[in-house]
């Protein structure tokens, strides 16, 4: 699963799957568990779950495929897939083969970056939520609906959209304003990250009224391409990277606890400083359970931190290049390590909240796992950059 796609003017060749890189399972209606990624041959592969052979012939995107594909959670048979080929694309999956019904061009807007869709985007009361690396958020009413012939169908219009810059920002960081982070919500409100370190919500209700209205706006210092993560009390949970290197992001550290409802935002921070030539901070997706925090840092410790006051309740050695977001199922944290030297899969016993207890690791082949895994009744499925894709679990 290997593809040329050119970095400054110039090609690379790309294997496997890389950041975020999570497939989706989807029990069809035929009975068939079908397990659908992206991967860097620029292809969208649809595979039996169980034995990994093609359920489907592949859908051709044109670019490599970096980001996690979205499956449509109301049923509907839509696959909601970015890329690197200047669209967002949404395909039907009830037909013979895979059909893109719909895109979003990278450059119905003008942008300020590049024209990669990397993050996922959060469908909810019709709407798309998704930010481009073109340094522009959309929301989209899907007018999704089932036609006369069975198939879905969908009359997409852009409600809302709207640039994640601001003269301010451009004059302090320059032109890095794009959107990597997935949109999350929380309490009515969708809450994304920028390239520059801006953290906004727009009020979903808003859009639906006509009346966009931008509830949140905070600067954080620097590059935020892990997906935010919000707990039950509208708690935001934010990890950036070390890369702009502004004072502002050595001010406030890489990760912090925020609180919307404050006037001062901020409730704690820690700095996650760079090790040798190791870029600091975090690429990986925190996960979150018990009011424990796990955070995979680019610089390779695994961070248990306690949400109420930022303590740093435990650490563990993954190596460096995390970027592979921590999964949790039945109290058991899995986490990709030793990117650079063994790839694997290593088990933490959560059991007691914030310790690192392992339990086992699993060998992944010879290459870095950058994507996430997906769990699904006691198997993980994962890709890797040494070009193959693997199911671990009990036969």
């Amino acid at each position: 699963m290997c593809g040329f796609s050119a970095v400054g003017g110039e090609d690379k060749y790309w294997c496997g799957t890389g950041w975020t890189g999570q497939p989706v399972i989807w029990e069809r209606p035929d009975g068939i568990t079908e397990l659908i990624f992206g991967a860097y041959d620029k292809q969208v592969h649809f595979v039996n779950a169980a034995d990994g052979t093609p359920t489907r012939n592949p859908f051709l995107i044109g670019d490599i495929i970096k980001g996690s594909v979205v499956l449509d959670p109301d049923g509907y048979a839509l696959l909601y897939v970015g890329s690197r080929a200047d669209r967002y694309s949404i395909i039907a999956l009830d037909r013979e083969d895979p059909v893109e019904i719909w895109s979003l061009p990278s450059n119905s807007v003008k942008g300020k970056w590049n024209n990669d869709w990397d993050s996922s985007p959060i469908i909810i009361d019709d709407y798309l939520l998704e930010g481009g690396e073109n340094s522009w958020w959309f929301a989209v009413k899907l007018n999704r609906s089932v036609g006369d012939d069975g198939l879905v169908a969908i009359d997409p219009e852009i409600a809302f959209s709207m640039p994640v810059w601001t003269d301010e920002l451009v004059a302090k960081v320059g032109s890095q304003h794009s959107i990597e982070s997935s949109t999350v919500m929380s309490g009515g409100v969708a809450y994304v990250g920028t390239g520059a370190g801006r953290i906004i919500g727009i009020d979903i209700p808003s859009i639906a009224m006509g009346d966009p209205e931008l509830v949140f706006d905070f600067w954080v210092g620097d590059d935020v391409d892990a997906t935010i993560v919000t707990d039950a009390a509208g708690a935001l949970y934010v990890a950036s990277e070390i890369d702009l290197a502004t004072s502002r992001g050595t001010e406030l550290g890489q990760l912090m606890k925020l609180d919307p409802a404050l006037d001062d935002p901020l409730v704690w921070s820690i700095p996650i400083p760079g090790s040798g030539a190791r870029a600091g901070g975090v690429w990986a997706t925190p996960a979150l359970e018990n009011d424990v925090l796990y955070v995979a840092t680019n610089t390779g410790n695994l961070l248990a931190v306690d949400t109420r006051t930022g303590a740093i309740l435990d650490t563990d050695t993954i190596g460096g290049h995390a970027w592979s977001s921590p999964n949790i199922v039945d109290k058991t944290l899995i986490v990709a390590i030793n990117c650079e030297s063994v790839p694997a899969l290593r088990a933490y016993d959560l059991t007691t909240p914030g310790e690192l207890m392992q339990i086992w690791e699993m060998p992944t082949g010879t290459g870095c796992i950058e994507s996430t895994p997906v769990i699904w009744n006691g198997r993980m499925y994962v890709g890797s950059r040494d070009g193959f894709f693997y199911a671990f679990g009990d036969q």
